[in-house]
This record gives C-alpha cells, structure tokens and sequence, in this order.
C-alpha cells in the first residue's frame, strides 16, 4: 500500500563545472592551450572534433600517455562531462546528472553493469526511464577497447537515439 516510500531517492549530480574545465583548466602544452579553448568548446556538436583531436593525442603522444596514466579518472571524468553536456544540450529532453548508485536503486531498467567500484555519474531521464553513459564510454575509449571510432560517432548516434 505505501510501496512508493521505500522508493529510491535520485541523487543530482552537476557535472556542468567540471566538464568546463576541459578549457578553464588546460595544460601548459601550446596545442592544448591554443585548441581547447572556451570558443572552441561551446558545447555544440561540432566542438566534439576539439576533444576527438585532444584525445588521439592523449593516446598518442608521449606527453599524452604520461598525462593519461598519471590522471585518468580526472580526464575521464572532465572529457565524459563534457561529452555529456553537448548531448544532454542537443537533445534537449529531461536528462540529468545523477549519482549511477541512485539511478540503479530508483530504475528498475538499469541493470547497473556499468557500474564501476567508483561512484560515476550518468545522466538519466526520468520520464522515459533511459540511461546514458558518456563517462563509461570515455574509459573504454581511453582503454582502447570502444565500439566508437570516435566520440563524434558516439554523441551524433546517442543524440539520434535519444531525441523524440
């Protein structure tokens, strides 16, 4: 009778800050500073190219692997957030940050297996009970081991799917 008591609680989570960062905190590298820049990364689809190129030389690089492997949560963290709020942006429906411990316990369609040892966030619709999840993707792409060739390809396809 009062089943919707012990109902879950969302916990919101604004990753908004921290995705920008991606240029309110750049490295001293001169490509960094000259291409991750605010005009550059203003949260459109097209900005996307500006973290596919950060992030092939991330992976490529001497000084990218170096940065990699000493800041990995961080850059998957900043990079995920990112990605999540061009597409949160573009498909323009309820979606949100939340803690992905929250949106396990409140859905019963997330079966949490993306859920790391680490609380990561996710960002969820509410409405349509759809989850989405741009930091998961970052780290298996930063592993090498992605579906996507690219975060462009990733955003356009999720954005497709996600927008009514």
């Amino acid at each position: 009778m009062f089943g919707f008591l012990n109902r879950a609680k969302l916990k919101k989570d604004d990753l908004k800050g921290i995705a920008k960062l991606m240029y309110q905190d750049v490295s001293n590298d001169s490509w960094d500073k000259e291409n991750l820049t605010k005009r550059n990364l203003d949260f459109t689809i097209e900005s996307i190219h500006y973290i596919d190129m950060y992030t092939k030389r991330l992976m490529n690089t001497e000084f990218g692997i170096e940065l990699l492997n000493k800041h990995f949560d961080n850059l998957v963290t900043r990079i995920g957030a990112y990605i999540g709020e061009v597409i949160k942006n573009n498909i323009r429906q309820d979606f949100y940050w939340y803690e992905s411990d929250s949106v396990y316990n409140y859905s019963p369609n997330f079966d949490g297996a993306y859920i790391n040892t680490k609380p990561q966030s996710v960002l969820y619709s509410k409405k349509r009970d759809i989850v989405i999840l741009p930091l998961n993707v970052v780290s298996q792409f930063l592993k090498g081991n992605s579906p996507y060739s690219n975060f462009l390809t990733y955003v356009e396809e999720t954005i497709e799917q996600n927008s009514l």
